[in-house]
């Protein structure tokens, strides 16, 4: 998986947005808010180009309290909501 050309997380008001640039942003229309880990996610996956669940789940775990079951668990759950905004694609 990777995230989809045009969209950059940014700081908007205090906040953590995915926002799409260019024509994306036309066609998206609206912005994501983040709480801070996904938006740590983010810029993760951002940074790995290409990434897998069990990737961003092992990043997690090392950078967070969390069991390899929960960070896999949330993982999944953050990737979920980008896939129903078409923020990421499968490569």
């Amino acid at each position: 998986m990777k995230i989809k050309n045009g969209f950059v997380l940014r700081q908007v008001c205090g906040e953590n947005v995915i926002v799409g640039e260019g024509l994306d942003a036309i066609n998206f229309g609206k912005m994501l808010a983040l709480n801070e880990t996904a938006a740590w996610l983010w810029q993760q996956a951002q940074a790995m180009g290409e990434f897998t669940i069990e990737a961003l789940a092992d990043k997690l775990c090392n950078e967070y309290e969390v069991t390899p079951d929960e960070a896999r668990r949330d993982v999944a759950a953050i990737i979920d909501e980008w896939k129903a905004v078409n923020v990421v694609e499968s490569v």
